[in-house]
């Protein structure tokens, strides 16, 4: 080779390495964040608890707009569901509507941190003509039907609780959960705190063996077999017998007021329950104290590891965190959620912060 091209073919080589580099260096001045900028795409993935996931849809929907580059998906699988993938490490986030218990939390790979993201109601619907006023039900009567010892709706406790209601003869078909779910966590906790053949007999949790009925998978398939299927009852979250115009149960409360589920008694239930809430924010406000309580209340969270192993990630995880607690808040009540008590947000904010990767605060 002559040295006129042997010089040719090195300044070519030059040019593309200098031409390489320019790229690399304008490359890294529209992105200096390099994967975790915040300018690249990143993807989350959420699954559990169908109790919230109207609002979560909304918030997905929202957040989504002023933040094209992040992608978030949320799947309800029931409570369960979240607390088993997040366990695995097979979603970024969970979700559950009970706290997980200490035994979870310990068999976990790292450390789980609970992010309350607003109050909810479980509410007792059912399925029954010529029956046009909200029905009422003592504690010690819903646990009754629910352990198939009251099986005709015109049992005369019923009818006790419902004077002047013109009651059917026919028989009552209960529907439950028969996926993991929070829902049932958070009603089984009511139920036990109030009977004690309840408690004995069934107990509390998100998977259970129940005495009688028939289940439905999610809060949208216990709604959809209620509302299909006459002389039914079950529980689910008040947003799903809203949005299906399903009727709702009044529940006499501790102080002996029949409540109907609202946005204003959740609030109450959780502002009596304040005092009692932990540092690790993991409570139940079933059977709150409070003439307005609704009794069959709940906070409902979203479960994140404390150790973030992606810190492109784990930062869009707790910016969108911190948006829905406090700009997410504004889109509860529209679809019957209570938004979080002023305290409340305070300490989520504490929690969003205690989030890390690599030993570096994400939240900044």
């Amino acid at each position: 080779m002559s040295v006129p091209q042997m010089s040719y073919q090195r300044g070519v080589r030059l040019l593309v390495s200098v031409c390489a580099f320019a790229v690399l260096v304008v490359s890294f001045a529209c992105n200096p964040g390099g994967a975790g900028g915040a300018g690249a795409s990143v993807s989350l993935q959420g699954a559990g608890a169908t109790f919230p996931n109207p609002l979560y849809q909304k918030w997905l929907s929202e957040y989504g707009k002023l933040h094209g580059n992040v992608k978030i998906d949320y799947q309800s699988i029931g409570s369960g569901g979240g607390i088993k993938q997040l366990k695995e490490q097979t979603v970024d986030f969970g979700a559950s509507d009970a706290p997980m218990k200490d035994e979870d939390l310990k068999s976990a790979p790292g450390e789980i941190l609970h992010i309350p993201t607003v109050l909810g109601a479980v509410v007792i619907t059912y399925n029954l003509s010529g029956v046009n006023q909200p029905l009422r039900f003592s504690p010690e009567v819903l646990a009754d039907i629910f352990l198939g010892k009251i099986t005709k709706w015109n049992d005369p406790k019923i009818a006790a609780d419902n004077p002047g209601v013109t009651l059917p003869a026919n028989d009552i078909t209960v529907v439950h959960r028969s996926d993991g779910s929070g829902t049932s966590a958070v009603f089984t906790d009511y139920l036990s705190k109030v009977s004690a053949e309840w408690q004995s007999k069934v107990g509390t949790g998100t998977s259970l063996s129940w005495p009688v009925g028939t289940g439905g998978k999610g809060n949208e398939g216990v709604t959809g077999q209620v509302k299909s299927t006459p002389n039914t009852i079950g529980y689910i979250e008040l947003a799903y017998a809203v949005q299906n115009k399903l009727p709702v149960a009044q529940i006499k409360n501790p102080s002996g007021s029949f409540i109907a589920p609202s946005i204003d008694s959740v609030t109450a239930a959780a502002a009596a329950s304040a005092a009692n809430t932990p540092d690790d924010l993991r409570v139940s406000i079933t059977n709150a104290a409070g003439a307005q309580a609704y009794p069959i209340s709940s906070y409902t969270y979203i479960l994140v590891y404390k150790n973030q192993k992606d810190a492109g990630k784990g930062k869009a995880l707790v910016d969108f965190l911190w948006w829905g607690i406090h700009d997410g808040e504004a889109f509860a009540k529209d679809l019957q959620y209570a938004p979080l008590p002023a305290d409340i947000v305070k300490r989520a904010e504490a929690k969003i912060s205690l989030v890390t990767a690599g030993g570096a605060a994400l939240r900044q």
